[in-house]
C-alpha cells in the first residue's frame, strides 16, 4: 500500500483559490482508504485552522490529517529535553503548538529561540532574539522558506527573517520544515509506512521534492504552484533533482500512478 505526504499551498490551493482537481484528489484518497498526511511549512496556522480553510475551499479534511512545521518544531524540542523555556517569534500556529507541548514562553532567560513566520516582525524583536542567542539559547527555525505566495503576490517568509537573525547573531538555526529530514521523518512515522512506500507530492522542487528524495520517498512534482509548465525545466536544473513523476496537476498524478502499478 502507498501512503502520501501532500503539500498545501501551490498543490491543493493558491491563497484563497482551490486548485482544480484538488478536492477530487482528496476524495479519491479517502474512497480508496489510502493513508495520507497534509504536510505544510506554514507555521502560522493550527491544524484546525488549516482544516477550516480547506473546508471553505470545498475540501473536507480532518485536522488530524494535517501536520505543520510548528507541530514538528514542538515535537523536536520535546525530544531534546534540554529545557522548557522558549522565546518565540511567530504567530498563533506556533504559539499554540508550543503551549500544547508544555513549553513556557520566557522573554528573559530562554533555552530556545523558536522562530517562524511573523508578520509583525520588528527591529526590537530582532534585537531580542540576537541577545538570547548570544547568551547561549538554541536557535530553532520552523521552516526555511524565504518567500511565500499570497493573494497580492510574493511576500517574505520565515527564512527571510531567519537570514537577518543569523547575520546579526552568527548562529545558524536547526531547520525543522521541508526539505529538512526532521519534519520528513516525523511525517513518515505518522503514516506508519516504510519511506519507500510513501509518495511526496508538491509544487516546490527545492522543498517538497528535495525533502522527499532525501527521506527515501518517491516524489511527484505538480506544476500548479512554484513549478509551472513554463519554468519546470529551469526549476529542475537549479535544484539538480529529477522527481519520479512530473504531472500537470493532481488528476494527472492519479493517472500516472495507476500506470505505475
Amino acid at each position: 500500500m502507498n501512503g502520501f505526504l501532500i503539500d498545501l499551498d501551490g498543490t491543493l490551493y493558491r491563497g484563497h483559490e482551490p486548485i482544480p482537481g484538488a478536492a477530487a484528489f482528496l476524495q479519491w484518497l479517502q474512497q480508496e482508504q489510502l493513508p495520507y498526511l497534509l504536510v505544510t511549512n506554514n507555521s502560522s496556522r493550527t491544524p484546525d485552522q488549516v482544516a477550516e480553510h480547506l473546508q471553505a475551499l470545498g475540501m473536507e479534511v480532518p485536522a488530524a490529517a494535517v501536520y505543520t512545521s510548528s507541530q514538528a518544531a514542538a515535537q523536536y524540542l520535546t525530544e531534546q529535553r534540554a529545557g522548557q523555556r522558549v522565546h518565540m517569534i511567530g504567530e498563533d500556529g506556533l504559539r499554540i503548538a508550543l503551549d500544547a507541548a508544555g513549553f513556557a514562553l520566557d522573554e528573559t532567560t530562554p533555552d530556545y529561540v523558536v522562530q517562524g513566520i511573523d508578520r509583525s516582525f520588528t527591529y526590537g524583536k530582532l534585537t531580542e532574539a540576537v541577545r538570547h542567542l548570544k547568551h547561549g539559547a538554541t536557535y530553532v527555525l520552523t521552516n526555511p522558506d524565504r518567500m511565500l505566495p499570497s493573494d497580492g503576490g510574493l511576500m517574505p517568509g520565515a527564512g527571510s527573517l531567519a537570514a537577518a537573525i543569523t547575520a546579526a547573531s552568527g548562529v545558524e538555526p536547526v531547520v525543522i520544515g521541508k526539505p529538512s529530514p526532521i519534519i520528513m521523518a516525523y511525517a513518515i512515522e505518522r503514516l506508519g509506512l516504510p519511506a519507500a512506500d510513501v509518495w511526496v507530492i508538491g509544487d516546490n522542487v527545492h522543498t517538497d521534492i528535495r525533502g522527499g528524495a532525501m527521506a527515501g520517498c518517491r516524489t511527484a512534482l505538480v506544476l500548479t504552484g512554484v513549478a509551472t509548465p513554463d519554468n519546470v525545466h529551469e526549476q529542475l536544473a537549479s535544484a539538480g533533482l529529477t522527481p519520479d513523476l512530473v504531472c500537470t496537476d493532481l488528476p494527472q498524478f492519479i493517472a500516472q500512478l495507476n500506470d505505475c502499478r
